[in-house]
């Protein structure tokens, strides 16, 4: 698969007649080996090592009502309260982060609310915390330890 901008950890992956496959701790399950899959597990395998994330407050792949239309968030991370307190969205190595992935994020936002919003192609990731006071946004040097949401 790709080599990414992410500490590389021990993933479980197994071969299927269809391809490869990736198993996600969080739904506990195995999933197609994608590229945008393989930087979503990588992605959370450093929220939990690396920035002190619980994994039982992190949701890949969380629905939510966009107008009428169900949306997915690729994951979101709660509080201890179970509120949404950060939206990630992932791309693949290969797909360059544009205007367009920032405003596909920035709807999902519009219902969830959060101040803290990731994008990431496993390559470049953008953190940025909204204040939703003056509608001002502020790009983060780094994505911040859980503790410090």
């Amino acid at each position: 698969m790709y080599r990414l901008n992410l500490p590389s950890y021990d993933a479980k992956i197994r071969k299927k007649s269809i391809g490869y496959e990736i198993f996600d701790p969080l739904r506990r399950k195995y999933l197609q080996l994608t590229p945008e899959e393989w930087v979503r597990q990588h992605f959370v395998h450093y929220l939990i090592a690396e920035k002190g994330y619980p994994a039982s407050l992190i949701a890949n792949e969380a629905s939510l009502k966009l107008n009428s239309l169900t949306r997915r968030c690729d994951t979101v991370v709660y509080n201890t309260q179970l509120q949404p307190v950060m939206i990630l969205e992932y791309k693949e190595p290969q797909v360059t982060i544009n205007q367009d992935v920032f405003d596909q994020v920035a709807r999902y936002n519009s219902v969830l609310r959060v101040k803290h919003v990731v994008v990431s192609n496993g390559m470049q990731h953008y953190c940025y915390r909204l204040n939703f006071d003056d509608l001002s946004y502020k790009f983060l040097k780094e994505i911040p330890n859980y503790n410090d949401l």
